[in-house]
């Protein structure tokens, strides 16, 4: 396991604020793309003793994280608050700050979770909610969500971002560390290490750790010269050439053709998708799926209600997904030929 300091590059003292209760803290959970932000809020809820206000932030036109967020947590109501279709770093930079303030002046939570787009700049979100600190909003040190196997990948198709994200938090959490070898998990810490020199990094599960360090999330808060390291590496946001689609009200026949159309989509049939999720029932039982990049998972859905999906990524074939997910009777022939279409693309990419 490799040794990682406990400090954050935020001139933190290691004590908390004497700020009085009646104010919002904003924690921020930023990471890129599928890194598991909403399955470590998820945690945080279950794990602390804090109830908190959960802003989530999707780049798609559709929110999908906000119902799982809501639902099986150790807060029994979770209030989820859903900006979609932009970024809050840049694009919905106006309407970030009108709902920060809207919560607190009606949600009046003691703490708000804001959980941005795997797109965002963490550096930027950071100094626009600067701007609007007054005496009852303040900032708690941020976290980077940092998924560990694509590290190399996400480094070299998105620098900007990937620097961003780690270089303005206070504490780095590796996910999905489990099929990595203790040689490869040094060298990624050491090369975030080197983004990060005073950054706490976590690369053992933070499952494991003390509801002690849970709750001390909640209790570090930024310093003024923290505020002023966020604005000076804030560089000009320039989005990435990403489309997104979302769909609403979606089924399929089955699990197995639920296996099926996600093959095609990690295969190219619908464009490059980068990133993928949705719930949907399929067949006799509600399932919800996640893609990442060319990998695919699904798992039971209890949440029921309105199925969703959303997909980001270039070059996206939205009537092709719409063929398939859509359950009116006329796309019936479209989505049988789209299947064949999936099951045929691995034989002839062998050919």
């Amino acid at each position: 396991m490799c040794a990682c300091g406990p400090f954050g590059p935020y001139a933190f003292s290691g004590k908390s604020c004497s700020i009085g209760d009646n104010f919002m803290k904003i924690l921020v959970i930023s990471g890129f793309l599928g890194a598991g932000k909403t399955t470590f809020i998820k945690a945080l809820a279950e794990k602390t003793d804090k109830k908190f206000v959960v802003m989530e932030n999707e780049y798609g036109e559709v929110g999908i994280d906000g119902v799982f967020l809501a639902s099986g947590t150790g807060q029994a109501e979770m209030k989820v608050w859903e900006l979609t279709e932009g970024c809050i770093c840049c694009t919905m930079k106006a309407d970030f700050a009108s709902s920060i303030l809207t919560i607190s002046n009606t949600l009046d939570p003691e703490y708000l979770v804001v959980e941005p787009t795997g797109l965002g700049k963490l550096g930027n979100i950071l100094t626009n909610i600067s701007q609007i600190q007054y005496e009852r909003i303040v900032l708690l040190q941020p976290v980077t969500v940092l998924d560990v196997p694509a590290f190399d990948r996400d480094k070299e198709k998105y620098p900007e971002i990937c620097r961003d994200q780690i270089e303005n938090a206070a504490t780095v959490i590796f996910t999905k560390t489990g099929a990595l070898d203790a040689e490869e998990l040094c060298r990624i810490a050491s090369e975030v290490r080197a983004m990060n020199p005073q950054g706490e990094i976590v690369t053992d599960s933070c499952e494991k750790k003390e509801a002690s360090w849970w709750n001390g999330l909640f209790e570090r808060y930024l310093t003024k010269e923290g505020e002023e390291n966020a604005k000076k590496r804030e560089r000009e946001m320039l989005q990435p050439d990403l489309e997104n689609a979302g769909f609403t009200s979606i089924h399929l026949e089955s699990g197995n053709q639920l296996v099926l159309f996600l093959q095609g989509v990690v295969s190219g049939v619908f464009g490059d998708i980068r990133r993928a999720k949705g719930y949907l029932p399929a067949g006799g039982a509600w399932l919800r799926f996640d893609v990442v990049d060319r990998n695919y998972s699904i798992t039971g859905y209890e949440g029921g209600g309105d199925s969703r999906a959303v997909f980001i990524g270039r070059g996206i074939h939205r009537r092709e997904l719409e063929e398939v997910l859509c359950p009116e009777e006329k796309n019936l022939m479209g989505k049988a030929e789209k299947m064949r279409e999936v099951q045929m693309r691995p034989l002839l990419a062998g050919k």
